[in-house]
């Protein structure tokens, strides 16, 4: 296995805008980085839940992806939609900050993202199966990507504080163009699929 190219692709797929880093900066910008974090965490674990799905269950997957990869596009596009929706009437002066930015959120999000989905679903049996068959080997690359994906949270999070103040500024406009990278966000998750 080319390792440079398996840290790469995992650093670009999960740093690359999509709906979680999307939510992960908005949640920043808007409650803090607390909320921010708190969101991140949940995301990972999630994340590295549906990586040990796919490594441990993969022949399963591969006879149920095509149903499995309709059923994520349908619920991945309708709450991408919802998140739009959701960001571009946020008010950070309500009592909003408990409902978003939390754990539970940030969890829930990832079985949903069909970014993450269709991405945990190949990375291990492209990358890492071809070449490796010990529990251990498989183990190490799950955590390996999980951190990456980590990383990649966090570099989101970081973006989202330092920018603050400018984002803060420029809220409305920020809030419409984050939530107009969710719509095409899932306008792509169909047209890919052609």
């Amino acid at each position: 296995m080319d390792i440079t190219s398996f840290l790469l692709y995992c650093f670009i797929i999960t740093a690359t805008p999509g709906p979680t880093n999307v939510v992960i900066l908005s949640t920043t910008q808007n409650y803090g980085i607390k909320k921010g974090l708190h969101f991140s965490y949940g995301s990972t674990i999630a994340f590295f839940i549906l990586l040990a799905l796919s490594a441990f269950l993969n022949s399963l997957f591969s006879t149920l992806v095509p149903k499995v990869l309709l059923m994520m596009q349908i619920l991945g596009t309708a709450y991408m939609l919802y998140l739009a929706y959701q960001i571009v009437k946020m008010d950070i002066s309500s009592d909003a900050t408990n409902k978003v930015g939390n754990f539970k959120s940030g969890f829930f999000m990832q079985f949903l993202n069909p970014k993450v989905v269709l991405f945990t679903m190949t990375v291990i049996p492209s990358f890492v199966l071809p070449y490796y068959e010990s529990f251990f080997a498989i183990f190490v690359s799950v955590f390996a990507i999980t951190l990456i994906g980590l990383i990649a949270f966090l570099l989101w999070v970081m973006f989202g504080a330092i920018f603050k103040q400018f984002l803060q500024q420029h809220k409305k406009v920020v809030n419409a163009f984050m939530a107009c990278c969710l719509i095409y966000a899932a306008i792509m998750i169909w047209i890919e699929q052609r």
